[in-house]
């Protein structure tokens, strides 16, 4: 039988490096002789990538906090049955731009839906799966403000563009989820590239060896 794959969430707000590092960490393990998959949330496959259209676009007010959490749910419920679950599967690692940790965050803490509500949902829709490891990049904030603006050119999407409070609270969320739940790791993003990835890998060396 082929051995189960191991599934690598990275989280973190926004401008705090996430692309950039998933490329560098994914490159790392492929160099352990391993298939790697890389995906995002919403997105994935051809339905999530849809809904991620229909959620990111538009005004601030477009969708409602609990309409918002039932499009990410449903993104994720398609993007874990037709790409994740079936590459872990295979003996594949995943990596993920964001998962259920960023609904929790953002849908949860950030818009005031209750993290039971959140869990509830991802339960229904994608059967509680979680990752092996979540990586939770963090950086100061007004750090973190500089690089979002200039990569998405003063042009944010309508979660981007919420509040400095609103991304107050999702950091605050992220850091609760690492103080309670074990597979959640905290990872200073500050510095050059290299050494975040080097803490990046510390996180998830362990996971190399043997299940």
């Amino acid at each position: 039988m082929t051995a189960r794959g191991r599934f690598i969430s990275i989280e973190g707000g926004e401008g705090v490096g996430k692309s950039t590092q998933i490329a560098a960490l994914a490159e790392l393990i492929r160099m352990q002789g391993l298939e790697v998959v890389l995906t995002r949330e919403p997105g994935g496959t051809e339905g999530a990538e849809l809904i991620r259209q229909m959620v990111l676009g538009g005004s601030a007010e477009r969708w409602s906090p609990r309409a918002e959490a039932l499009l990410f749910a449903a993104a994720r419920s398609d993007h874990v049955e037709r790409l994740i679950e079936p590459a872990l599967a295979s003996g594949k690692w995943v990596i993920s731009d964001r998962f259920i940790d960023s609904s929790r965050a953002y849908q949860g803490a950030g818009s005031g839906l209750s993290d039971a509500d959140i869990l509830t949902l991802h339960q229904i829709g994608s059967r509680g799966l979680l990752p092996d490891r979540t990586l939770v990049l963090r950086l100061d904030t007004q750090e973190a403000t500089n690089r979002a603006a200039a990569r998405d050119q003063n042009q944010p999407d309508r979660i981007q563009g919420r509040t400095a409070t609103f991304h107050s609270d999702v950091d605050v969320a992220f850091v609760s989820f690492a103080e309670r739940e074990p597979r959640v790791r905290l990872v200073d993003a500050s510095g050059d590239t290299q050494e975040v990835t080097a803490r990046l890998w510390s996180e998830i060396s362990d996971l190399l060896e043997p299940a």
